[in-house]
């Protein structure tokens, strides 16, 4: 394969995540060294910031500054959920984002995200090459929901699960300190898969975790529900719950739908807004239960606690960003950096490359081999399969007390 000289554009898309960033720096940096990198470029807002020609210069930033990404939470460039139609219906997008690539000699994109952002990706690189413009296009994978297929794990997962771990140890010992009968449930993210909620399974294990864990991966009843904390708090005077926000009847209609007091909106790719379900199941489990009953909701938070990220996850998030660009730099498109672990007994992981079009719009979930037979909560091999993940501790650098992130000067390409 003949070298291919020209520009790096890298975006970042979809939920951000404590690490996003670590993974767009492995890019960067690495591209910056590069012989046949005339200039490297990071996109606004991911894909509308190619539509908008809001392109930032990366070559203008303090190397120090840049350094930081490693440690900075949330997506330095700015996140999108913009959804590109199928070019074979609607090539107004595309010939927009093929002209914006002419302007800058873009022969190198990378687009950091998760489900939706590796569909983008295989997108413009199938449009690139029926235009017949060089250009390699690859996908650095991000989501705290761990629900990419063909990788064992997904940047952004480990950190967030040492969140979620962590908090519910926490929220575990606050709702002891009374003496007196409580239940309390615990939102976390997943709309699909339930990943991040099974993460609460870890507390658990410590002996400071959720007594009930529900996932998408099996229908909810919500009788069934209200008998498993009758039964736990009879056994305990108290209950920790831990629900998946994307937790379905047998229907396969969401629980937070169905508990809501008014229609839920929906995102650019036509996923419903999430939120809200702990208080409502909270709510409802009032009426049935004499006791004091409250619902917390984790939120954003968890994506963006760079404070207790994993060392192991900003590690990995690093080296899949530079894995990208050392596989476009030799020839390498339309392809995901996957991780795949190791056989031995000691942990181990390496990075590999995946087909955009087996990855694109696929969804990995739990196996139900690793959920108890009564579908609340979780058994030994989801343990050892999670926490490898979580192990090390970010060295975030502070300041005056509080960390030091990563403050760019964004200056805008021209």
């Amino acid at each position: 394969m003949t070298q291919l000289k020209g520009a790096v554009l890298i975006g970042q898309s979809g939920g951000p995540t404590s690490v996003i960033n670590a993974s767009a720096l492995g890019c960067i940096e690495t591209a910056l060294k590069s012989d046949v990198v005339t200039r490297v470029y990071g996109a606004a807002h991911g894909i509308k910031g190619v539509l908008d020609d809001i392109i930032y210069d990366m070559n203008e930033e303090d190397p120090a500054e840049l350094g930081l990404m490693r440690f900075t939470p949330s997506s330095v460039l700015g996140t999108c959920r913009y959804k590109l139609k199928d070019y074979k219906v609607d090539e107004t997008d595309y010939k927009r984002i093929l002209e914006i690539f002419r302007k800058y000699d873009i022969r190198y994109f990378f687009y950091n995200g998760g489900n939706d952002s590796m569909d983008t990706c295989n997108k413009i690189s199938q449009f690139m090459a029926k235009n017949d413009y060089e250009c390699r296009v690859m996908g650095i994978p991000k989501t705290i929901d761990n629900d990419l297929a063909l990788t064992d794990h997904c940047p952004g997962f480990g950190s967030a699960a040492k969140y979620v771990a962590t908090t519910c140890m926490e929220v575990y010992r606050d709702a002891k300190v009374y003496g007196t009968g409580s239940v309390t449930v615990v939102e976390v993210m997943g709309r699909n898969a339930g990943w991040l909620t099974a993460a609460s399974a870890i507390a658990t294990y410590k002996g400071m975790g959720p007594d009930l864990i529900y996932l998408p991966e099996v229908a909810f009843d919500l009788e069934q529900f209200i008998s498993d904390i009758e039964r736990v708090y009879n056994e305990k005077g108290d209950v920790l719950v831990a629900v998946s926000e994307g937790i379905v009847d047998k229907d396969g209609k969401y629980i937070s739908e169905l508990l809501a007091s008014g229609e839920k909106s929906k995102d650019a790719f036509g996923h419903v807004q999430m939120g809200g379900l702990a208080a409502n199941l909270a709510n409802y489990a009032n009426t049935k239960i004499k006791a004091k009953v409250r619902g917390l909701e984790f939120g954003i938070i968890q994506r963006c606690a760079a404070h207790l990220a994993s060392e192991t996850d900003v590690t990995e998030a690093y080296a899949a960003g530079a894995a990208a660009f050392k596989a476009a730099e030799a020839g390498e498109t339309d392809k995901m950096v996957a991780f795949k672990r190791g056989a031995g007994a000691e942990y181990s992981c390496e990075t590999v490359l995946v087909n955009l079009t087996e990855v694109a719009n696929f969804e990995k979930k739990v196996p139900r081999e690793w959920i108890n037979e009564a579908g609340n909560g979780l058994l030994q091999p989801f343990i050892d399969y999670t926490l490898p993940l979580i192990q090390g501790e970010s060295k975030v650098p502070m300041e005056d007390g509080v960390p030091r992130f990563a403050t760019l000067k964004k200056i805008q390409a021209k």
